[in-house]
């Protein structure tokens, strides 16, 4: 992310925000309610457009394409294609409630990469084996747990096989007993390599699974190290007052 800013009206949510995340990092996204955390998330996959800077994904332009100097915006099915590469997994599952678990899953592998349904079956399979969901195959979103919910849609995310997954809270609406199990699953891929980005309070897991660890206020970024440095001596005196109040 270079020089990203992005207002809602006269509110500046995002400001002039750099960062730049190593392929196969994990960098855990904390701050305040209204810092801008999730918005951030929201603009890597150009859910969001930004006003101004530029966000790129191992060297490709996130929703633009450029000529010369100047940025145009990709048409709606293109940016569809290269946010294939970064996955998202939301507060609120987002499962399609009429599709079964296996349909939630294949959907996305068919349509957009042209998998056929035999690949995308057994892509699907294999996921949620790795969840610890393969019992849950012809079930619908509404006959699981909160924290099963959320490990379909961690599944669902990765079946597209991305270059980034952006988790916004994974844990925020789940049940407190059911927070272990869907953080397990993230620990899990943290382990496998993949890129991982993750807004979330939960910050004994922060300080045990991230690399990096980003403290934002006020749409800027105030402090960004490793988790030892941040929670034992973190130099802003604003991460230190946050801290004092969540440790």
């Amino acid at each position: 992310m270079q020089g990203v800013s992005k207002s809602f009206g006269h509110l500046k949510v995002l400001d002039n925000i750099d960062l730049t995340l190593k392929a196969g990092s994990v960098t855990a996204i904390l701050g305040p309610s209204g810092s801008g955390k999730s918005t951030l998330l929201r603009t890597i996959n150009h859910l969001e457009r930004v006003d101004s800077g530029f966000i790129s994904v191992d060297g490709e332009l996130v929703g633009y394409d450029q000529r010369g100097t100047t940025l145009y915006e990709l048409k709606e099915k293109d940016i569809l294609k290269r946010r294939a590469g970064i996955g998202m997994v939301f507060q609120s599952f987002n499962l399609f409630p009429h599709l079964t678990v296996l349909e939630n899953l294949i959907e996305a592998p068919i349509t957009v990469s042209g998998l056929s349904r035999s690949d995308a079956i057994l892509v699907a399979q294999d996921l949620l084996a790795r969840v610890g969901l393969s019992d849950k195959i012809n079930a619908y979103p509404r006959q699981l747990s909160g924290g099963q919910q959320q490990r379909v849609a961690i599944a669902r995310a990765l079946a597209l096989k991305p270059k980034v997954l952006l988790f916004d809270e994974p844990t925020s609406a789940l049940d407190p007993e059911l927070v272990g199990e869907v953080l397990d699953v993230i620990k899990e891929l943290a382990s496998t390599g993949t890129t991982l980005v993750i807004v979330t309070h939960e910050i004994g897991f922060a300080r045990e699974v991230a690399d990096t660890v980003v403290f934002m206020e006020g749409g800027r970024i105030l402090e960004i190290d490793t988790p030892d440095r941040i929670f034992t001596n973190a130099a802003h005196p604003r991460t230190c007052e946050f801290l004092a109040k969540v440790l």
